[in-house]
């Protein structure tokens, strides 16, 4: 199962519901947004950590500022009133995650789930912070080292590409950010410029 899969199961039933009523809309238009949001994120996070120092950069962020955290907790906080803080944050994630091209997915996204473009922006708000608590559980630990975290993430991201559908063709113009059809230096180096190396 990949990462994506074992994530989406973890959000069925219960944290479902609180994500369609805290965007007021039906379980099923939640759970395809999620679906379609969730691997995107992924995907775009592989991006990231294929560069050895977006992968370090990475692994620091997932050990010193989400570790320890379960994904009832995270949730709870993203979705809780005064979740002022925990909503900044995701939105400071997204920044990292996909730079100058969140406008693009965010589009995409609405244009393909049928929602507005605010809902879609709060929802991907809502997932940063819990796909990230995801990470840390699963890839870092104590003995994570920022190689293993690039193997991992490639691969979802090669699955994503791979199963195409909404969220690879999504991918695909994030990671082909100067329009040409094709992933080259110039789109990674746009990228690089937009990894995880903050303090947050």
């Amino acid at each position: 199962m990949s990462l994506t899969d074992e994530l989406l199961s973890k959000l069925q039933g219960a944290p479902l519901q609180q994500v369609s009523q805290q965007l007021g809309i039906s379980d099923t238009q939640a759970s395809g947004a999620i679906s379609a949001a969730l691997p995107v994120l992924m995907g775009a996070l592989g991006n990231n950590a294929s560069q050895p120092q977006g992968a370090q950069a990475l692994l620091g962020a997932l050990q010193n500022n989400h570790s320890g955290l379960d994904l009832g907790s995270v949730l709870g906080s993203v979705l809780g009133s005064g979740g002022g803080g925990a909503a900044s944050d995701g939105a400071g994630i997204l920044g990292h995650i996909f730079g100058g091209s969140q406008q693009k997915v965010e589009t995409g996204l609405a244009q393909a789930t049928q929602l507005d473009s605010g809902r879609t922006s709060q929802l991907l708000q809502i997932l940063a912070p819990i796909v990230m608590a995801f990470l840390a559980q699963r890839l870092g630990g104590g003995q994570a080292d920022a190689g293993s975290l690039s193997q991992a993430l490639g691969q979802e991201k090669q699955q994503v590409q791979q199963q195409g559908g909404l969220a690879g063709g999504l991918l695909g113009s994030l990671l082909d950010q100067d329009g040409d059809g094709q992933l080259g230096m110039g789109d990674l180096l746009k990228l690089g410029g937009n990894l995880l190396g903050s303090k947050r």
